[in-house]
């Protein structure tokens, strides 16, 4: 978010945010199986827990109090419910997460542990009981809604803002500008949000999302429409011409998905297994590593191609063992 204050000062008084001590996360350079590839280490962005999250809550959880009654929804191991939970505590108010099933593994279950100690959780058999639930819990209760995944245009600005950062970065290092961004594709807000702030920077880099979710909630449509409602707010906000993003600008690769959420396939659990080999940080199976396997895949094949893979998850707590004040990790992170 800084990165937007600074290119456009009037948003510090048309877009209010809050301080979850997000800063700018290094960019490095990975070797992972002879494969060369940039690194953008967004599961830096706090010092407590990190991943991209974090960002589009600095706007979605602005003015949030102790009197406030935070309401989401995710699958039982999510780590949107799990950061909405944790700011949110941080900030004095209670949170309220319904879940659903997913696949589970090692990181799943221990984020639904830490969750159920941090938040009301209350279980639905399926993402549409979910949101029916939510939908009467905010007709009939005083509760501040935070959309799945953070998405929405408010929240997709913060991505937008990532994308400045690593653009001001790139020019500061005299790093090339990557042919392509790579991330996982959920519900859509990071990819949006990149798209926004690739195009105000002036950057021609693709977006490649990895479809980790059914396509129902992440093709092209919805993230491309999500992206241009985030221009049309950041147009209003900055007192500028809406920015027109281009459909081309966004690739959605659907060949990682597995066929169910958070399942692991056989590229992912390689592709996490050459960074913990080089003991780099965490790449869990059901968003970081399907969207690394990608990356790798991509720069693999395209010879020439340079290829930016962005890290979303953060795993320091999960070796700490719990969500504390000051996570062991630091701003340079390491390179494999």
């Amino acid at each position: 978010m800084l990165a937007l204050y600074a290119h456009w000062p009037r948003l510090e008084r048309t877009l209010a945010r809050v301080d979850l001590r997000v800063r700018e996360t290094p960019v490095e350079r990975w070797t992972l199986n002879d494969v060369s590839l940039l690194v953008k280490r967004d599961d830096l962005t706090t010092p407590t827990l990190g991943g991209n999250k974090a960002r589009a809550l600095e706007l979605l959880l602005a003015g949030v109090g102790p009197d406030d009654v935070l309401l989401t929804v995710g699958s039982t191991g999510s780590t949107h419910a799990l950061a909405v939970a944790h700011f949110g505590a941080r900030l004095g108010a209670e949170t309220r997460v319904i879940t659903w099933p997913q696949e589970e593994h090692e990181v799943s279950r221990a984020t639904a542990r830490r969750l159920g100690e941090i938040a009301r959780v209350t279980r639905a058999g399926s993402p549409v009981m979910a949101m029916v639930r939510a939908g009467l819990m905010r007709l009939t209760s005083r509760v501040r809604w935070i959309p799945a995944g953070g998405s929405s245009a408010l929240g997709a600005l913060g991505h937008a803002g990532a994308a400045l950062e690593l653009a001001d970065q790139l020019a500061r290092d005299g790093e090339r500008v990557p042919d392509e961004i790579v991330i996982p594709l959920g519900s859509g807000g990071t990819a949006a949000g990149l798209l926004l702030g690739l195009t105000l920077a002036g950057l021609h880099t693709r977006v490649v999302g990895v479809r980790v979710v059914p396509s129902v909630v992440a093709n092209h449509g919805r993230v491309m429409r999500l992206a241009r409602r985030a221009a049309t707010l950041f147009a209003q906000l900055a007192d500028v011409p809406r920015s027109t993003i281009r459909d081309e600008r966004l690739l959605v690769v659907d060949a990682h998905y597995g066929g169910a959420y958070a399942r692991e396939t056989e590229a992912s659990r390689a592709a996490a297994a050459s960074v913990r080999d080089a003991r780099g940080p965490a790449i869990e199976g059901t968003y970081s590593a399907k969207a690394l396997a990608a990356a790798l895949e991509r720069s693999r094949r395209a010879g020439d191609e340079h290829v930016l893979f962005w890290l979303t998850f953060d795993g320091r707590w999960l070796a700490s063992g719990a969500l504390a004040p000051d996570v062991a990790g630091s701003n340079h992170g390491t390179k494999p």
